[in-house]
Parts: structure tokens; C-alpha cells; sequence
């Protein structure tokens, strides 16, 4: 046998199945991360010893509840001590309003002088500035033990806490992490090609593979700034309330890209040759075997081919 490639020849191509090409709407996936809308951390604006702490992660919280305790032995006194000073100012203003009327009616019948009278006014003056002063004082004191009690501000779930009962607590330092859970979004950076194509409240899909589904988000806010690093947007929308999405989760946003053509042929007209996919051609009365590369099935028995054929050949049955 000569050398060289001896194709078999073909002569009815009735059977054969011609590449045919479609336009459709295409997609293309964004990576995006699941996160909290509303989220907060917890913190103490004192610095004191920590004596309880109520939630651990993973508990679900409403608004208002006690999540920690400080130590506050010492914040009591101090309002204490403040009540007290508040009762002692009253009873001397008691006091000198009384000097005040018994002054006025004197000098209404001349028997003291202008002076007194004025003097008597002024001290009564005086100790009202200084009740004004401790009852500020005292609030001020009721309000810093209300601190030693920290309570939750929104209606959620515990992320993490990062301190124990028998910590010092220091202003501003995280001591609880909290989300709500009903109010989650998509976080994804669109290129700016794709991100000025989307407006708000445009509906995308988005897949979490994770949990293998595909949810209808909402787009909430688009950041009116690219990153120069990336020249990317910042794109968010909302998700629907589902118990198993987390924070934190991977998802891929589909933002659309317009209409991409696509060649398609029937997937039973393909055949494997250990990672290799091949089809057979017709080709000017011979059959020619084409390597080809496959993208995603496209229904009803089609797949779509990405390399290796052109749309009109005449692809064969497999031998």
C-alpha cells in the first residue's frame, strides 16, 4: 500500500447533517461573593471587665436583646453619687427660694435694703445653675451604666464573637459579629464594558454552586467608580431570603453581553477518542475525520461546537 491517507469515498451524503449556526443571547459569569446588607460589629464604649456574655455564633438575635455584660459596680456609685448631689443642690435651692420670697416681701415693706434683696436673688440664680449642672451630671452617669449593658441593634445572626466572659473590654475593640440574614446581596466587580450596560433594577441570574441553584438577583447599587486597577464596577443585587445562603459564599453573576453565534450539530453525530471528540465529514466525494471542540449542550440533541468545523459542512453518521 502506498504511503498517505486513503479517506473512503463517499458518493450519498443524504444522511449527513449540515453545521447550522444560531444567534442567541449570551451571558457571561461574573465571579461575585455572597455578603450581608446589613451586617455590624459590636463593640464597648468602656473599658471594663467583661462579667457575661448571652449569644455564641450561630444564634439568631432580635433587636434589643442583651448580648453582653460589663462590670458595673463602680458606674453605680458614681450615679449614686450623683443622685445624691442632685438632692443636696434641690434642698439648698429650696432653701434660697424661700430667702428670695422673704427678701422681696422686706423690701416690698422697706425694711431691707435694695442689695439684700438682689443678693438673695443671686444665690437662688446660682444654686439653679448648679441643679441644672448635677442633674446633667447624674445623666450623664445613668447613661455610662447603661453602656455596661450591650444590646443588639438589629434583628440577625451571630457571625463570631471574639472575647469571653472575664475579658477587659476596650473601647472600640470587636467583641461580636452580627448580619441579618434575610437581607443578602451579590457583591461582583463587571467590567466596564458589561457595568454600563446595567441599570438599576435589572434582574440577573446568579449561580452558587455550592448549593447547585440559580437565583434571580435585583440590582441595588452600582458604585459610580471603576477600580483603576481592574477598570471593573462595583455591581450589588439583591437576593432572595434563603436559609442556606451564607456570607462569604462564591457565586458567579450573569450579566448580559449581548448575542453571541453559535455552530450546532447533533451531539449522536460526535464520537470520543480517549479526550478527543471527532466527527466525520464530507468533503468533495470523501470523508474526512475532523477534530473538534465542544462547548455546552444546547438542547433537543444539539451541542455547540467551538473549533474545528464551519457552518454548511456536512457532517456524517459515525461509521
Amino acid at each position: 500500500i502506498e504511503p498517505g491517507v486513503n479517506e473512503p469515498v463517499v458518493t450519498d451524503t443524504s444522511a449527513a447533517v449540515a453545521v447550522v449556526s444560531t444567534s442567541d443571547p449570551f451571558t457571561e459569569p461574573v465571579p461575585a461573593s455572597v455578603e450581608a446588607k446589613e451586617g455590624t460589629i459590636i463593640s464597648s464604649r468602656l473599658l471594663a471587665r467583661i462579667t457575661a456574655i448571652h449569644v455564641r455564633a450561630g444564634d439568631y438575635v432580635e433587636q434589643g436583646q442583651l448580648l453582653l455584660e460589663l462590670e458595673k459596680s463602680d458606674l453605680i456609685a458614681r450615679a449614686r453619687q450623683a443622685r445624691d448631689q442632685v438632692r443636696s443642690v434641690e434642698a439648698r435651692l429650696t432653701e434660697a427660694q424661700q430667702n428670695l420670697k422673704r427678701a422681696e416681701e422686706l423690701h416690698q415693706r422697706g425694711l431691707i435694703a435694695v442689695a439684700d434683696r438682689d443678693a438673695a436673688r443671686a444665690d437662688a440664680a446660682s444654686l439653679e445653675a448648679d441643679l441644672s449642672s448635677v442633674r446633667q451630671a447624674l445623666e450623664e452617669a445613668e447613661t455610662a451604666v447603661s453602656y455596661s449593658e450591650i444590646r443588639s441593634p438589629i434583628a440577625g445572626r451571630v457571625v463570631d464573637r471574639f472575647a469571653e466572659p472575664g475579658d477587659t473590654a476596650s473601647p472600640g475593640e470587636n467583641l461580636l459579629s452580627l448580619y441579618n440574614p434575610f437581607s443578602l446581596w451579590v457583591e461582583a466587580r463587571v467590567r466596564e464594558h458589561l457595568a454600563l450596560s446595567l441599570s438599576m433594577g435589572d434582574q440577573l441570574q446568579v449561580e452558587v454552586p455550592a448549593l447547585d441553584k440559580t437565583y434571580i438577583a435585583k440590582i441595588e447599587e452600582i458604585v459610580p467608580a471603576a477600580d483603576p486597577g481592574s477598570r471593573s464596577f462595583l455591581a450589588k443585587a439583591i437576593l432572595p431570603s434563603e436559609k442556606q445562603l451564607l456570607p462569604g459564599m462564591y457565586a458567579r453573576l450573569k450579566v448580559p453581553a449581548g448575542d453571541r453565534t453559535r455552530l450546532l450539530i447533533p451531539a449522536d453525530r460526535v464520537a470520543q477518542v480517549g479526550q478527543l471528540d471527532v466527527v466525520w465529514v464530507a468533503d468533495e466525494g470523501r470523508v474526512l475525520r475532523r477534530f473538534v471542540r465542544l462547548g455546552r449542550p444546547a438542547g433537543d440533541g444539539q451541542v455547540e461546537v467551538l473549533a474545528g468545523l464551519a457552518e454548511g459542512d456536512l457532517v456524517m453518521p459515525l461509521p
